[in-house]
């Protein structure tokens, strides 16, 4: 069955999230390793353009005018958690414009405004670059986020170390600030009870909250706690060197 761009988008999304692993979701779903890692690379390569079929044609980019392209960039800082397919969605009920997923997609891809996705994938050939060597080496970091229905949007910040696997500390959020990282990371640092010297590494993905100044202002501030047992380096997933030391 021939599927969609939008399709092969959606697949990459629940295996990127899925907590089987890659071989387990795909088995699942009944979709071959190399198949899936042909639409994934080629999603890291052009975005959603790479997973048109070959044959197609074309849409005119300049057929979009500038205001509708600034309507979706204002709509995206507003709602930075939205993807593009859901940003097309409240483009469309809300606004009454329509736009494509992968005209959104294209628009925020030129004003900087896509990352690179959530996880870093992993085919046979290839492995992490940093490997963990012992507990409290590094910590991962993220938020996930899920709407219970009559109760609204809710968020889970966790704090998992990535030689155990195992979550050091986890909290329920109403939002994705940095105030509730910085909570999430005390928390967990009390949790842990981390002697003196041992400098965890702090791994995020470019989300606004861990990107943000008020984040790097209290990893600073950290410096001189003796509860935190040493300094953080909060690595960002996705950006090359992009690494502060605390």
């Amino acid at each position: 069955m021939r599927l969609s761009a939008a399709e092969k988008y959606e697949i990459i999304q629940l295996v990127d999230r899925s907590e089987l692993g890659v071989n387990r979701t795909l088995k699942e779903m009944g979709i071959h390793k190399s198949t899936f890692y042909k639409w994934y690379q080629a999603y890291l390569a052009n975005g959603l353009d790479g997973l048109q079929p070959h044959k197609r044609t074309r849409r005119q980019w300049n057929s979009i005018p500038d205001a509708q392209k600034q309507l979706v960039v204002e709509v995206a800082l507003d709602h930075p958690v939205l993807s593009p397919r859901e940003l097309s969605v409240k483009l469309t009920d809300e606004q009454k414009v329509f736009i494509s997923e992968s005209s959104v997609y294209r628009i925020l891809k030129s004003r900087g405004l896509i990352t690179t996705p959530m996880h870093i994938l992993l085919s046979a050939s290839n492995e992490f670059k940093d490997k963990t060597h012992f507990v409290h080496d590094m910590w991962q970091t993220d938020f996930t986020y899920f709407k219970i229905i009559g109760w609204g949007w809710y968020y889970l910040s966790t704090i998992l170390d990535d030689y155990s696997r195992y979550i050091v500390h986890w909290e329920l959020c109403r939002d994705m600030k940095a105030s509730d990282v910085e909570r999430t990371v005390d928390r967990a640092l009390a949790a842990a009870g981390l002697k003196n010297g041992q400098r965890p590494k702090l791994l995020s993905d470019n989300g606004s909250c861990y990107i943000s100044a008020d984040l790097k202002k209290y990893l600073f501030s950290k410096r001189s706690n003796p509860s935190m047992g040493g300094r953080i380096i909060l690595k960002l997933k996705g950006r090359s060197n992009a690494t502060t030391e605390v």
